[in-house]
């Protein structure tokens, strides 16, 4: 087998491993704002009801990404000593174990436990961008990491649609659905999929370089790299307005029932499923990664900023297609830092900046659902259930300032160049 063919294999397990994963994922979330209330002794989806329950999805939320935050440079530099294929492996066991103990959840403090575990199991992402870093040239490196967008948009066509049907039958369903899913896709893994990373590209394992702390010293190596991140930090802070506050806002503003939910996921990963896996190959090459950048932070901005101030429910799909574009900031920013580090490096860069990620969306929950909970309370000097949109869009204004500024610095100008 030659050299591409092995590749392009490779990227093709990658891709339908993520496919299936994001399905899981996707099964629940029209259905997690209903548990919660369930949970909570709600019986019928009240403005009270959802109130309560965004306050609680946030803390929930704040679990996830604390341990995604923590673990993610641990099992990324476990990555670049021992391979990808078991760190992936293991992970997808562990989240379907994890969702399983989700649907049969007695209290709200079980979710707790349960958010933590798929927290350190969701941890493996930087593995799979290492994964595709290991098998792909730099300068395909951005459209190929369009695959893991392409694998999320997919599985956010199938997952939410499935989720707000089987919804139907019980909130707890979705979840043994999940589980089924992930427990299926370790099967696969361990059956097909091959180690990305050779052994003369491993290092070794550092407790130093595998902690939050120490991932993102390690870092300072890279003066461009740690100029991006602020760049990463408002885009993901923007970004975690979408997966926290969408459900609690339509069913609130519009009544949306989950069936509902579920055709605006699909709608949304169609959107971003045509920016992934078309026109990320098409536009890239034409416009260079950092026009890529902008085109992604713009669309994002306004799209948010729809989202915020729709009065109907049918505009929300109008804000969907645009938010499409946003799909193109993520992975030409990953591409421009790919190529700053070395092949023994990926797995150290991608844990890192899944920690920086992670340690935003720690921060994120609870800011965007107070935001969310004050403007939709009696207490709020204005009702505005559209708040936490609102602040989204703004960030990703400032993320667009901040890499106008770091573009014009001498080290971003040298790598500029070497595009």
């Amino acid at each position: 087998m030659t050299a591409p063919q092995s590749s392009r294999l490779a990227l093709a397990f990658i891709f339908i491993t993520m496919l299936v994963d994001t399905i899981g994922l996707g099964i629940i979330i029209p259905v997690f704002p209903q548990m919660i209330a369930q949970l909570r002794g709600y019986h019928a989806v009240t403005p009270r009801a959802m109130n309560e329950a965004a306050q609680w999805g946030g803390w929930l939320a704040f679990m996830f990404a604390g341990a995604q935050f923590l673990c993610a440079p641990f099992i990324g530099n476990l990555s670049d000593r021992f391979g990808r294929r078991p760190v992936l492996i293991a992970s997808l066991l562990a989240l379907g174990l994890d969702y399983l103990a989700m649907a049969i959840a007695p209290t709200i403090g079980w979710l707790f436990l349960t958010r933590t575990i798929s927290g350190v199991a969701g941890a493996t992402y930087p593995t799979v961008n290492a994964y595709i870093a290991d098998v792909t040239p730099p300068e395909k490196r951005a459209a190929n990491f369009g695959l893991v967008g392409a694998a999320f948009s997919l599985g956010f066509i199938v997952g939410p649609l499935l989720g707000g049907f089987l919804g139907a039958y019980g909130a707890r369903v979705p979840f043994f659905a999940s589980a089924a899913l992930a427990l299926a896709n370790a099967l696969f893994g361990l059956l097909v999929l091959r180690e990305s990373l050779p052994p003369e590209n491993r290092r070794t394992f550092e407790w130093k370089r595998a902690n939050p702390v120490g991932a993102l010293h390690a870092m300072r190596r890279f003066p461009m790299i740690v100029g991006l991140i602020a760049v990463v930090v408002l885009m993901r802070l923007a970004h975690d307005a979408n997966p926290i506050i969408f459900t609690y806002y339509v069913m609130l503003k519009f009544h949306w029932d989950t069936k509902m939910v579920g055709y605006a996921m699909m709608f949304v990963g169609a959107s971003l499923a045509v920016v992934y896996m078309v026109l990320l190959r098409i536009v890239i090459p034409k416009i260079g990664e950092a026009n890529g950048v902008y085109l992604g932070l713009f669309g994002g901005a306004v799209a948010f900023a729809g989202y915020a101030f729709a009065t109907q429910g049918w505009a929300m799909f109008v804000w969907m297609a645009v938010f499409a574009l946003f799909g193109f900031a993520g992975p030409a920013l990953n591409g421009i830092m790919s190529r700053l580090v070395g092949p023994k490096e990926q797995g150290e860069l991608q844990g890192a900046l899944s920690c920086v990620g992670s340690l935003t969306s720690v921060a994120a929950p609870i800011v965007l659902t107070q935001i969310f909970v004050y403007f939709t309370s009696a207490a709020a000097p204005v009702y505005f259930p559209g708040s936490a949109f609102f602040v989204a869009s703004l960030c990703l204004l400032g993320a667009v300032l901040v890499f106008v500024r770091l573009r014009r610095h001498p080290a971003a100008r040298a790598a500029h160049a070497a595009e």
